[in-house]
């Protein structure tokens, strides 16, 4: 299972590699993958409209109604 990162930790890392520090020594000091950076890299500039791609609100939105579905088959199985 991937490892969970809170949103400020995303932040902070992001604001490394914009403040000029190479994404590959960013992720040796904080043990991290590279490729992890990139696809945060990629998603913020969806979220903020400068690429294309689905945005995380509306990822949260389209994922909502199968993380209920999945939530009642397995009270139903219990």
């Amino acid at each position: 299972m991937p490892r969970s990162y809170s949103p400020e930790f995303r932040r902070k890392v992001l604001d490394l590699v914009e403040s000029g520090r190479k994404v590959a020594e960013v992720a040796q000091l904080l043990g991290i993958s590279d490729q992890t950076i990139h696809t945060w890299r990629r998603q913020q500039r969806i979220d903020t409209g400068q690429g294309p791609g689905i945005s995380s609100t509306d990822h949260a939105e389209l994922a909502a109604p199968a993380d209920t579905l999945a939530s009642h088959e397995s009270t139903a199985e219990a």
